[in-house]
C-alpha cells in the first residue's frame, strides 16, 4: 500500500468513526407477508361476495353482481377466468360440496350443478327460501358447511322509516342465523345479529362476525350455538314461531335495557345520541338475568382491528409461520385482516385479537386458502366504504418462509397473562416493566349506533418472569377485570436477534373468565422497572399560546408555541382513536379527507368541538354518520385539530409555488 492509498483509507476510517450509529430498523408486516394481484380479464368486476377451493385447485368466485367464475390456475400468472353462472341476485358467500357450488343469494340458498360438464351450470335449484320485505339492507350471508353437511346462512336487518336508525326485522328470519339442509328443512338457530357478514365454521363450530352499529359497540367474532342471543333485539320478534330455539322476547329485553324510544314535542322520534355522564348498560351485565346472552369470544375494537369484520378462517398446519391454528378475521372497511388466537376458559372461548395485515387495495370481504398455502382475499367497497380505494378486486397474500418477531400467542393466567413470542426476546427489555402496559375498557350495550371506549383503566404491574428458552414472559397484573377487554402493549419488549421490536406490538385480550390456578410468587418475578426515576413537570401554558399548537420548553423553563405536528407525530393519535378507520388524508373514505375539512376553515376549537359533538347535516353525502366521541383526550383533540388546519396551510403553499 502506498503513501496516498494509506491516507485515504485513514480518511475513510476517520469518516466512518464520526457518522452517526443508526440502529437497525424492525422489519414490518410487509416484510413478510406479500401481497399480490391475481389479473382478472379487461372489462370484467369481481366485486367479490363469495370465494370457495375446489377440490381440482380451481377457484370459484362469486360476484355482488350476480356472477359465478371458474377461475383455473388461479395462482399463476396468467390465470384463466371461466363464466360458470349469471343472472344471480347479490351473491355473498360461495361454498364447494359434492361436486356442486351453493350460494346465498338475496333471498334463497341456490344449488348449482353442471350437469352436462360443458363448464357452466346447467341446474339451479332453490334449497330453501326465505321472506323478503324488498328492504335494500336485507343482505343474506353464507352458506358455510356444518360437519353435519348442513348449511348455516345469516340474514341481515332492514332500517325503520321514520326511526331509520334502528334495524328491523321486517319478515322471518331477519337478524338470524339458519341452519338448512339439503332436503329443504330449515331449523331456526339463534338471533340477535345486525349485520353478520362474517362467518366460519372452526373445527365443528360455528362463529360469526358483526359489525358495529345500533346495540353493537364494536365488533367481534361470537360462538354462535343453538338457541343463542348475541344481543340485536330486531329478531327477537319471531321467538314465538315454531321451532323457535329460545323464547326470549322483545318485551323481556327491554324490561332489562330500554330502546330509548323518546319522542319531541312534535311528536316525532328522537334519535337515540351517547350520554356521556350516565351509568350505562353492558352486555355482561345484562346477561346475569337474561342467560339466553352470548357474550363475543372475541371483541375486534372498532376502527382499531376493523370497522366491518367479515370472513372468519383458520390458519392451516404448514403456512403462514407459527400461527396454525389460529383465526385471521378480515374487515371490508379498513382493508385488513386481524389474527384471532383463542383458548377455552372455563368451557368458553376467549382471547386476544392482533393486527396482521394492512394494505389490501379494496374492503376484504372473503378469503379462502390456495393449495399453496396462499390466502386469497375477495374485496369490494361500492356503497361500503373502504380504505383501499379501488371499488373491487381478488389478490394474494403470499408468505416468504422468513419468521416475523409477534406474539404468537397470549393467554389468561389468575393473575395476569402469559404472552409467548415467535423468537426468543432479551433478556433485560422483557425483565423491565417499563417494556409493558396494560389497559382495560369495555363497551356499552344501547341502542345507540355503536359506543366510545368507557370505563377505561390503567393496571399496575407488579412483576414479570421470562421463562428459560426467552419464549415466554409471564406477566403479573394488579385487578383483571372480568368481562373486559385487556390491552396489552408491549413497545418496549425486544427481540434477541437484531435487537428488533414487535412487527405488532399490542393485542387485545377479551377477557369473559378469569382461570382457576395458582398465582405467580413475587418472589419469582423481576419487578425491575426503568421508567421509574422521577420525571420532571411541565410548566403550564401562557395565556395567549395558539389552542392546538404544540409547544416545547426551553433549557430555561419557558414554554413557547412550536410548529404545529407533523403526520408522523399525530400518526399514533389518529390511530388509537380510530380516526383512521373513516378518514384519509388526501382521499374520501367512510367520511370526508382531512383535506376536505380543512378547507372548510374551522377554527382548531371548532374542530375539537366537532370531535366530541359531530354535526352529520354538514356532510350530506356521507352515508355513515361520525359518533361523538367524547373518549378523546382534549390534548389529543387539540393536536389533531392544529395538524387539520395545517394541511390548507400545505395546500396553499403548494398552489403559490406553481408557476
Amino acid at each position: 500500500m502506498n503513501r496516498i492509498q494509506s491516507y485515504l483509507l485513514g480518511i475513510s476510517i476517520l469518516a466512518s468513526a464520526l457518522m452517526p450509529v443508526r440502529a437497525q430498523e424492525s422489519p414490518k408486516e410487509e416484510d413478510f407477508f406479500k401481497i399480490l394481484k391475481v389479473s382478472a380479464p379487461e372489462g370484467t368486476l369481481l366485486e367479490v361476495g363469495g370465494l370457495a377451493m375446489l377440490p381440482n385447485g380451481d377457484l370459484g368466485v362469486a360476484t355482488r353482481r350476480g356472477d359465478v367464475w371458474i377461475v383455473e390456475n388461479p395462482t399463476s400468472r396468467k390465470p384463466y377466468f371461466r363464466r360458470f353462472a349469471s343472472g344471480l341476485h347479490e351473491i355473498l358467500g360461495l361454498a364447494y360440496k359434492d361436486g356442486a357450488l351453493y350460494c346465498a343469494q338475496r333471498g334463497e340458498l341456490t344449488k348449482m350443478v353442471d350437469t352436462n360438464k360443458d363448464g357452466k351450470a346447467d341446474l339451479f335449484e332453490t334449497v330453501y327460501a326465505w321472506p323478503l320485505s324488498g328492504h335494500y339492507h336485507e343482505y343474506s350471508f353464507g352458506p358455510k358447511i356444518a360437519p353435519d353437511g348442513g348449511f348455516f346462512v345469516t340474514g341481515n336487518v332492514a332500517f325503520g322509516d321514520e326511526e331509520w336508525w334502528r334495524g328491523e326485522s321486517r319478515v322471518p328470519y331477519r337478524g338470524w342465523t339458519m341452519k338448512i339442509y339439503e332436503d329443504g328443512r330449515m331449523e331456526p338457530w339463534a338471533t340477535g345479529m345486525r349485520s353478520p357478514a362474517g362467518l366460519g365454521m372452526i373445527n365443528g363450530d360455528f362463529f360469526y362476525a358483526d359489525n358495529q352499529g345500533d346495540w353493537q359497540g364494536s365488533g367481534g367474532i361470537t360462538h354462535v350455538t343453538k338457541g343463542a342471543f348475541t344481543g340485536h333485539p330486531a329478531g327477537l320478534k319471531w321467538t314465538n314461531l315454531p321451532g323457535s330455539p329460545l323464547k326470549l322476547t322483545t318485551e323481556q329485553l327491554y324490561a332489562r335495557v330500554g330502546p330509548r324510544q323518546d319522542k319531541n314535542a312534535a311528536g316525532k322520534y328522537i334519535k337515540p345520541e351517547n350520554v356521556v355522564n350516565e351509568t350505562p348498560d353492558f352486555l355482561f351485565e345484562a346477561k346475569k338475568q337474561i342467560p339466553d346472552i352470548k357474550l363475543p369470544a372475541v371483541w375486534l375494537p372498532h376502527g382499531i382491528l376493523g370497522i366491518s369484520n367479515a370472513e372468519i378462517v383458520e390458519i392451516p398446519k404448514g403456512v403462514f409461520g407459527p400461527f396454525a391454528g389460529q383465526l385471521l378475521v378480515s374487515d371490508q372497511g379498513m382493508s385488513k385482516i386481524s389474527r384471532v388466537f383463542m383458548e377455552k376458559v372455563k368451557g368458553e372461548f376467549q382471547g386476544a385479537a392482533i393486527e396482521f395485515r394492512t394494505g389490501f387495495q379494496s374492503g376484504v370481504l372473503r378469503m379462502a386458502w390456495a393449495p399453496d398455502g396462499s390466502l386469497f382475499a375477495g374485496e369490494t367497497n361500492r356503497g361500503w366504504g373502504s380504505a383501499g380505494t379501488a371499488n373491487e378486486g381478488l389478490q394474494r397474500l403470499v408468505w416468504n418462509n422468513r419468521l416475523p418477531f409477534e406474539m404468537r400467542a397470549v393467554r389468561a393466567m389468575p393473575d395476569g397473562f402469559e404472552v409467548e413470542f415467535t423468537k426468543p426476546v432479551d433478556r433485560a427489555s422483557a425483565e423491565d416493566l417499563a417494556s409493558y402496559k396494560v389497559e382495560s375498557f369495555t363497551y356499552k350495550y344501547h341502542p345507540v349506533y355503536g359506543s366510545p371506549t368507557v370505563n377505561k383503566q390503567t393496571h399496575a404491574l407488579k412483576g414479570v418472569k421470562l421463562s428459560a428458552d426467552g419464549l415466554k414472559a409471564r406477566v403479573v397484573v394488579d385487578n383483571l377485570r372480568q368481562n373486559y377487554i385487556h390491552q396489552l402493549t408491549l413497545d418496549g419488549v425486544r427481540a434477541t436477534e437484531g435487537s428488533h421490536s414487535l412487527v405488532h406490538p399490542i393485542a387485545y385480550y377479551t377477557l369473559n373468565n378469569i382461570p382457576e390456578g395458582q398465582k405467580m410468587a413475587l418472589s419469582e418475578t423481576s419487578t425491575r422497572n426503568s421508567a421509574t426515576a422521577k420525571k420532571g413537570t411541565t410548566p403550564a401554558a401562557k395565556p395567549g399560546t395558539k389552542v392546538g399548537a404544540t409547544a416545547k420548553v426551553t433549557p430555561g423553563g419557558k414554554l413557547v408555541a412550536s410548529a404545529v405536528p407533523t403526520y408522523d407525530e399525530v400518526k399514533g393519535l389518529l390511530s388509537r382513536h380510530t380516526c383512521l378507520a373513516c378518514h384519509n388524508t388526501e382521499k374520501r373514505q367512510v367520511g370526508p379527507a382531512y383535506q376536505a375539512v380543512a378547507k372548510r376553515n374551522y377554527t382548531n376549537d371548532q374542530i375539537v368541538n366537532l370531535i366530541y359533538n359531530p354535526k352529520p347535516q354538514n356532510w350530506p353525502d356521507y352515508a355513515t354518520e361520525k359518533p361523538p366521541m367524547p373518549q378523546v383526550p382534549k390534548a389529543d383533540a387539540q393536536k389533531i385539530a392544529a395538524w387539520i388546519n395545517s394541511l390548507s396551510k400545505a395546500e396553499g403553499a403548494k398552489a403559490a409555488d406553481k408557476p
